[in-house]
């Protein structure tokens, strides 16, 4: 395993044990909570993920940068990260508290109310100890790293769950959430002072030059971040809790999509890199075409097999209580094929930030001026309906501007014959897996295996059995990349 390789690999090791942990919290919480308090988890949650994007003023991820290209002043940068976004947690924290009951309105309902505050506390240390594995990784420790992602998410899941199981209302789960801040927020000062020790102070001159170098990117974040929770305040605008749960559920995030797209985007993006900068223009086009296929063979029988078993997992997961979420579920998981597509790493290579802030605020126009008809017209299906729509314009608008960055003709643009044939395969073997979970009628657990493997099995015997070159090469990149 080469040296870029193996550091990745470690690090994807310790976000899918976090992630796989993480995972649990929804389930458990959706069957001890009812749905009404289960959606006002939800919100409250939503108000969290919102305000901890769009608060951390891109000083964490700036460390990625400033630690790496100036080691000897490694210490003054992230010290400065630190109290830059403590006090940005500190300015949620009296937002959130100060202005709870008027939130609470605006959302429709009151039991946020008294929820906000635990919530602006936990997004206050949340905050301030964002930097903790970013830290580590630009220091090059990625064991400790990827302990600590995957430590991280075992501690917090527990300290989630057991207030919780104990006695369960919604009060024991956030107090267990700010102790487990707390916790994260204790553990970071300490690696603080382990990595720098004396080195570990405030300089005002730095701070200056992190904040010009994090701004124009937190731009881009800010728009990526309305747009991708727009239809969810729009859903929970105009819909009680109980509904908004319902909701919620339907658009379940799937780990695994976001692990390896990211994972797989960023390995393209360092060799596109290599290639664009020794003017290897058809290599570079190889490399982005070898990427699409490889995770055409992911995504799109991924998508097949969910859409096959949507309503079994579902049910599996969060009970028959959430059937409703079967439809927004299958229309959120038809998304995921466009994530074969990783545009974003190739706008990244070429430096073309702007029309990543321009296309984020393109999806976020669309939203918000169709949002409201989508849902007057398919009530709770339509937030994902639109947010679909977006979605494909901003993937379509995308590969517009990688044919003119990679000044390749339309035909040359992606690898059609190789995708025609991995849709064709996905497409074909949910006949036979639907067939027999008709046929067998089983619980949605041994359902759930039986039509998978019957899936797996037929698409692998039609892939197998293509003459495609393109698609025999991309499984053959797969199985090495696994290797």
């Amino acid at each position: 395993m080469d040296s870029t390789l193996k550091p990745a690999v470690t690090l994807m090791s310790g976000r899918l044990v976090g992630v796989v942990v993480a995972f649990s919290i929804p389930v458990v919480l959706a069957r001890v909570l009812d749905q009404t308090a289960f959606g006002t988890y939800k919100q409250l949650f939503l108000v969290y993920a919102t305000l901890y994007g769009i608060a951390q003023l891109g000083m964490a991820e700036s460390l990625f940068y400033f630690l790496p290209s100036n080691p000897a002043r490694a210490g003054r940068y992230a010290l400065n990260s630190l109290l830059a976004l403590s006090g940005a947690g500190a300015a949620c924290f009296v937002f959130l508290w100060a202005d709870r009951a008027r939130i609470a309105a605006w959302l429709g309902n009151g039991a946020l109310s008294s929820g906000l505050p635990w919530i602006g506390l936990y997004l206050a240390f949340m905050l301030a100890s964002t930097g903790l594995e970013i830290l580590l990784t630009a220091r090059k420790r990625f064991s400790g790293a990827a302990w600590a992602y995957a430590t991280s998410d075992a501690v917090r899941t527990a300290m989630f769950l057991l207030p919780i199981l104990l006695t369960p209302r919604l009060e024991g789960l956030l107090i267990g959430a700010v102790a487990f801040a707390a916790l994260r927020f204790g553990a970071t000062l300490l690696v603080l002072k382990r990595e720098f020790g004396a080195d570990l102070r405030l300089d005002w001159s730095l701070l200056r030059s992190q904040l010009a170098y994090a701004i124009p990117f937190e731009l881009a974040v800010l728009v990526e971040i309305l747009q991708a929770n727009l239809h969810q305040y729009a859903v929970s605008l105009r819909f009680d809790p109980a509904a908004f749960a319902v909701y919620s559920v339907g658009c379940l995030q799937v780990p695994l999509v976001d692990l390896v797209a990211g994972s797989t985007a960023n390995v393209m993006m360092v060799k596109m890199a290599e290639e664009i900068r020794d003017s290897r223009r058809e290599a570079a086009l190889a490399t982005w075409h070898a990427t699409v296929s490889k995770l055409a063979l992911v995504f799109f029988p991924l998508v097949g097999v969910l859409l096959v078993n949507a309503r079994d997992l579902i049910v599996l997961l969060f009970t028959r209580s959430y059937l409703a979420s079967v439809p927004i579920f299958m229309v959120w998981t038809a998304a995921f094929l466009l994530a074969a597509l990783p545009v974003d790493g190739v706008m990244r290579v070429y430096a073309d930030t702007r029309f990543l802030v321009l296309l984020g605020a393109i999806k976020l126009a669309i939203i918000a001026a169709s949002v409201g008809w989508f849902i007057t017209r398919f009530h709770l299906l339509g937030g994902v309906l639109v947010t679909l729509l977006a979605t494909l314009v901003g993937k379509t608008l995308a590969l517009a501007r990688v044919k003119v960055h990679m000044q390749a003709c339309l035909y040359d643009l992606l690898p059609w014959t190789g995708l025609a044939a991995i849709l064709g395969c996905a497409l074909a073997a949910g006949l036979p897996a639907l067939f027999v979970k008709e046929g067998l009628g089983l619980a949605p657990l041994p359902s759930i295996a039986a039509s998978g493997l019957v899936y797996a099995g037929t698409f692998l015997v039609l892939a197998g059995g293509l003459r495609s070159s393109r698609l025999r090469e991309g499984l053959v990149a797969l199985l090495e990349a696994q290797r």
